[in-house]
């Protein structure tokens, strides 16, 4: 299988079945992809529409980058509100205990 053909792999650090070497496209990677011309008599795409949609493309990613770290802060934030409560918690709960 191609590295094309295959998912990046998660920041989180999640399984996948692909080479470690293949690594996640960065919006800047998309944006500034050029394509060689087609030669004379060949039909082809339109280079402006191609690297017209290679900004788009590039813009979503962004957004989603952006997306997806906020999601992650958000998260750590929620995982350390948790151990912070099961903590004060569990004191409680042993104070209570101690104090019978």
């Amino acid at each position: 299988m191609s590295a094309r053909n295959q998912r990046p792999e998660p920041a989180s650090g999640g399984t996948t079945y692909r080479s470690g070497a293949y690594t996640s496209l960065l919006p800047w990677q998309v944006r500034e992809r050029r394509f060689a011309p087609t030669g004379l008599g060949r039909r082809g795409l339109n280079p402006d529409d191609v690297y017209a949609f290679l900004d788009r493309v590039a813009v979503d990613m962004a957004a989603v980058y952006a997306a997806l770290a906020e999601s992650r802060l958000e998260t750590a934030r929620i995982k350390h509100a948790l151990r912070r409560w099961q903590t004060d918690h569990a004191r409680a709960r042993n104070d209570r205990d101690h104090n019978r």
